[in-house]
């Protein structure tokens, strides 16, 4: 178990390189803007290229963080409730619910406020599917869970192929953008940052039990856990914290993946310091994904789903590789 000081020390500096990575997406870009004239914009001072940080970089920013911070926490999550440590926030096919919902909004021509509506209504409805299923006679394992969700994404992928297959040429790119992960197309950043905080704080009180569910079911049913209720609570709050952030910016892969895994190699397995730690680390990684992405070949812009899994794709495998036998 880490110290107070260890971990005080631990979440102070990835608290600062959240910091740092937003205010670096604020400053670099095709238009770049000394820091000084940042922070003076952030007081309301009028100076050039204001409008720059205030309307378009300060709130893309902070659905990046609140984006992979939902994917980080949720990849703790699911990797403690599948007992996993390579376990995936989209391994359940709440992704592809959500692109099932999106891409038929844009399909039909929505507006964002309407695409954001179906893809959460998507993911809530592929939650449901898979918990349905998978609880089949009243009880569920692991095993179980995990395969219901690989069927029902695997049937969410078939769906989203069936739509690009049929979608006109004019909507073609803005349905393979959500798709890849954009936060370019982010309607707004309050809803998720709103997601984050309430899901950390929703998550926090089940530390200690998560701490002994990760230790084995049986060891944690001796020592006193309602280990059934704990599933399900993290299954839906996992699910819940996917679907958030898929509705804010597309799929974005390997960000609940490695962050959780990278951080538990750090910190430890103590989820009092390891969800808070996901969250900053994830939240930091997401926005400089994101400013590489715009800036890489500006003014052009790549999906920041692209870069996550250039990212993800190695550092899994190196993981992976690393996994005993």
């Amino acid at each position: 178990m880490p110290t107070r000081r260890r971990a005080f020390l631990i979440l102070a500096s990835l608290a600062l390189l959240a910091v740092l990575s937003i205010g670096l997406a604020l400053t670099v870009g095709s238009l770049r803007i000394p820091p000084a004239d940042v922070f003076s914009a952030l007081l309301g001072r009028e100076v050039p290229g204001i409008d720059v940080v205030l309307e378009l970089r300060l709130p893309r920013a902070l659905a990046g963080f609140a984006c992979g911070g939902l994917l980080a926490l949720a990849g703790a999550l699911m990797q403690v409730l599948l007992r996993n440590p390579l376990a995936d926030p989209y391994v359940l096919g709440i992704s592809g619910g959500a692109g099932c919902g999106a891409l038929f909004a844009i399909l039909l021509g929505l507006p964002a406020l309407g695409i954001d509506g179906l893809a959460f209504a998507g993911a809530l409805g592929a939650m449901f599917l898979v918990f349905g299923l998978a609880h089949g006679d009243g009880s569920w394992t692991q095993t179980r869970l995990l395969l219901t969700g690989v069927i029902v994404a695997a049937g969410c992928g078939a769906l989203v192929a069936l739509m690009l297959a049929i979608a006109p040429e004019d909507r073609l790119r803005g349905m393979l953008y959500w798709l890849m992960g954009d936060l370019a197309q982010a309607s707004g950043w309050l809803p998720g940052l709103l997601a984050l905080v309430v899901g950390l704080a929703l998550a926090m009180p089940f530390a200690r039990e998560l701490n002994l569910l990760a230790r084995g079911m049986l060891q944690a049913q001796a020592l006193g856990v309602a280990v059934n209720r704990l599933r399900y609570a993290i299954f839906l709050l996992a699910s819940l914290a996917t679907a958030a952030s898929v509705t804010t910016a597309g799929s974005i892969g390997f960000v609940g993946l490695v962050v959780p895994h990278l951080v538990r190699l750090a910190t430890g397995n103590d989820q009092r310091l390891l969800l808070p730690a996901s969250v900053l680390a994830g939240g930091a990684l997401l926005v400089l994904a994101d400013t590489l992405a715009r800036t890489l070949i500006a003014p052009q812009q790549l999906p920041v789903g692209v870069l996550t899994a250039l990212i993800g794709v190695p550092v899994f495998l190196i993981l992976l590789a690393r996994q005993p036998k």
